[in-house]
């Protein structure tokens, strides 16, 4: 978790992730002048559209001050779509996949479903996850 240092740009670095089941991910707040979080798309959390595989557990940080970190173990294959949720509207979101998804779960993935266009855009291809491994901010548009 990133920003700069007046807080008029944030985001998540890296911005896509490629991950073998069982990964255990740490999200550590490294902008010295916000809290952030890490949570993920889902009914449960915030009424949001679920944009995580059915099977897995939805996950957030709650909010997490300079310097401190959240871990989760991601063990069900497919794509987890997150966000931090003060900064949402700032398309401060993210993308992790895990193993390899199914047909289905592209598809899913593309389908913006309530998401603002800016989010969608900041949305990095699962494709382009798949073959980078990591995707950063810069690369990802």
């Amino acid at each position: 978790m990133r920003g700069t240092s007046r807080g008029e740009r944030v985001w998540f670095t890296p911005i896509g992730l490629a991950i073998k089941p069982g990964t255990r991910v740490r999200f550590v707040n490294r902008d010295a002048g916000n809290s952030h979080t890490a949570t993920a798309y889902h009914p449960e959390l915030f009424d949001r559209q679920r944009r995580i595989p059915t099977a897995a557990t939805p996950f957030h940080s709650d909010f997490l001050l300079p310097g401190e970190s959240f871990e989760v173990i991601l063990t069900v294959p497919g794509i987890y779509d997150y966000y931090c949720l003060p900064h949402e509207r700032a398309a401060m979101v993210g993308r992790i996949v895990v193993g390899t998804p199914a047909p289905a779960l592209l598809a899913q993935a593309k389908d913006p479903g309530y998401l603002s266009e800016a989010v969608l855009a900041a949305l990095p291809a699962v494709d382009n996850i798949l073959t980078e491994g990591r995707v950063y901010a810069e690369d990802a548009r």
